[in-house]
């Protein structure tokens, strides 16, 4: 099969790191790819967000898969186009994808459905929210409606930080025209997983739970980031609450989807807050998560090619997947200064080295090949990953392998798992 994976980060050189190991595979390619993607698929220098261009590609090369792995072409409507086209494709509609393109439709989809979620407010009036804001009292969670690429969310604990989140998202439009309706809701107290589900319009395939980290600093500390590191499984995810997340998170909104004529296809990732009551409903993306997909593939003995063609075909139902017992650990490598501005084209030393440490992987997320050395031009750059019998052994790993590089430019968190091993 030739498959075409569309993307550039971490996520995406998971996703080709685990498409090369099957029998299945001819040929993939990678659009735009980046440098450690090389290794596994023939980059192609096509935008993420150039969808009649990667439309084009997929026909002339006659693709049999496309595989989309960030949410800002599916809500530009790439999966919507390759259907038209006969090309099949694993990602939801553009309809499907609103769940992560407005947060507001999101949480109005999950009331519809009866999914147990945070209450909230959507507010077009910056006077109207902060009015909402006074009313609730803090803590409470400032969110722009539209895609802020993980960012555009303010957990404000005192009044005077939810209002000036308003200020910010609406007023001065750090986040551009995603922060145009804003989306204010109840802060929800507990442990925060993610929760993963394969879907095909019909059928929810349950992934495995992973824990990201989403502070820049040690001990959850400084703004909200992409992601500074994950590990899976995640404790606080049992069997039971498993159970409960499919039962009342995932198989109605699949459910409900369906009804309104917006079939969901592609992988549901589920942001869920195990509270004191049970699990509840944080948010919905429409893609993999990043750096979560790096542990999900890690920890995967299934095939993953014939799973997506499955869901991309509609026959999830019997399907069903093999995961390794081991504990799988990513810790990122970010350039100085993020998520604020940071240095670009450092060059990245180390990384053979790095590799070599056992049971890790590097995976590339911000990075090119310049005058043939590997050089940083993203704020989240590298993955490294590893797997180990015990959180503390996959940690151990992970951190011997960072202190392997040699990059004076990046910085990582070093107390990624902190939950699971406060477990004990």
């Amino acid at each position: 099969m030739k498959v075409l994976v569309v993307g550039s980060g971490g996520r995406e050189h998971a996703l080709c790191w685990k498409l090369r190991q099957s029998p299945l595979l001819t040929k993939l390619w990678c659009a735009p790819g980046n440098a450690g993607i090389a290794d596994s698929a023939e980059c192609v220098a096509i935008g993420p967000e150039k969808v009649d261009d990667l439309l084009a590609f997929a026909k002339t090369h006659a693709v049999d898969l496309v595989v989309v792995g960030p949410e800002a072409p599916l809500v530009l409507g790439l999966a919507d186009k390759c259907r038209e086209a006969g090309i099949k494709v694993f990602g939801p509609s553009a309809a499907a994808a609103e769940l992560e393109g407005s947060k507001g439709f999101m949480k109005d989809v999950a009331a519809k459905a009866g999914i147990p979620t945070a209450w909230y407010g959507r507010f077009t009036d910056m006077a109207k929210a902060k009015e909402f804001i006074r009313a609730k009292g803090a803590p409470i969670v400032v969110k722009t409606d539209g895609l802020a690429a993980g960012k555009g969310v303010v957990v404000a604990m005192n009044l005077d930080e939810a209002l000036a989140a308003v200020d910010s998202m609406m007023g001065d439009k750090v986040f551009g025209d995603a922060g145009n309706e804003l989306v204010i809701e109840e802060f929800l107290d507990g442990e925060e997983c993610s929760f993963f589900a394969l879907c095909d319009g019909k059928t929810a395939l349950p992934l495995v739970a992973a824990q990201d980290h989403k502070r820049v600093g040690d001990g959850d500390t400084g703004p909200n980031t992409g992601g500074m590191g994950a590990y899976s499984p995640a404790p606080v995810v049992t069997e039971a609450v498993q159970a409960e997340i499919m039962e009342r998170s995932i198989l109605p909104l699949v459910a409900t989807m369906a009804a309104m004529g917006k079939p969901y296809t592609g992988v549901l990732f589920a942001g869920i807050m195990v509270t004191g009551s049970g699990p509840k409903l944080l948010e919905y993306n429409v893609r993999f998560g990043d750096p979560e997909c790096q542990v999900l593939m890690a920890r995967l003995k299934s095939d993953l090619l014939p799973v997506l063609l499955a869901g991309a075909e509609g026959q999830l139902a019997g399907v069903s997947l093999d995961w390794s017992d081991d504990v799988a650990l990513v810790v990122v490598m970010a350039a100085r200064g993020y998520p604020g501005a940071y240095e670009k084209n450092t060059v990245i030393g180390g990384l053979d080295a790095a590799g070599q440490v056992e049971g890790v992987t590097v995976l590339h997320a911000g990075t090119a090949l310049k005058d043939g050395k590997v050089v940083a031009t993203g704020g989240r750059v590298l993955g490294i990953t590893a797997r180990g019998a015990s959180v503390a052994e996959a940690r151990e790993r992970a951190y011997k392998a960072v202190d392997a590089l040699d990059w004076k430019g990046g910085f990582c968190r070093r107390d990624i798992a902190w939950r699971a091993l406060a477990r004990g």
